[in-house]
């Protein structure tokens, strides 16, 4: 399975609009492949959508964007409310949860780091050897790695009741030592986060 993770930079006040548009063109859309989540961001950089499509493969994915492209009123007609867009083609890690629709929380913290070429295996290791522990807290929603878009890099999503029970969770993880995974920081050359609250049609929410 691959995994393609859409971000899209809004003009500010632009999501009410967005949401509404996207939310009315995707029924006849999912009819070809499902929506695995769509979110917006609350805590981080503003303004932004993320929307995640799995597909079988790459060709999985040209066909049905092919097929999409015939669909009437899609993709929604947003030109005017987005200031630039990219995407990613990411591949799970062996302990990557399938992405089905269910409740998970109210708040999605979406961690991306660069790390050192040639280090992914390296990074699957130790994660999978500490993973078990980690998910015990917090439910993880998914871990993969680039093929296309920015390189070396590992995306990582996590869902929350709230952003009070990430802080008390992480911070447990921590004295408890179970998480971060031990080793790794040699290899990290950056790292950021983001908040971000799933929509209402959103199927992972």
């Amino acid at each position: 399975m691959i995994v393609e993770m859409r971000t899209y930079q809004l003009k500010p006040r632009a999501l009410p609009e967005v949401l509404k548009r996207y939310n009315e063109a995707l029924p006849a859309r999912v009819k070809l492949s499902p929506l695995a989540g769509f979110w917006h961001t609350d805590v981080g950089a503003l303004n932004r959508i993320i929307h995640v499509w799995p597909y079988a493969d790459l060709a999985e994915r040209t066909h049905i964007r092919a097929e999409a492209a015939k669909i009437p009123g899609w993709p929604p007609k947003l030109a005017e409310l987005i200031e630039h867009m990219e995407t990613k083609i990411l591949i799970p890690a062996p302990f990557s949860p399938p992405l089905e629709p269910k409740q998970l929380g109210g708040v999605y913290e979406f961690r991306s780091y660069i790390y050192k070429p040639g280090s992914i295996p390296q990074v699957i290791e130790r994660w999978g050897a500490a993973i078990g522990e980690r998910t015990k807290l917090s439910p993880l929603v998914g871990a993969w790695y680039t093929e296309l878009g920015p390189l070396n890099q590992w995306v990582h999503v996590w869902a929350y009741k709230d952003a009070g029970e990430r802080q008390r969770l992480r911070e447990e993880a921590v004295k408890r030592g179970i998480w971060p995974p031990q080793g790794g920081g040699d290899l990290l050359v950056s790292q950021e986060n983001l908040l971000a609250i799933p929509a209402s049609f959103s199927p992972l929410r």
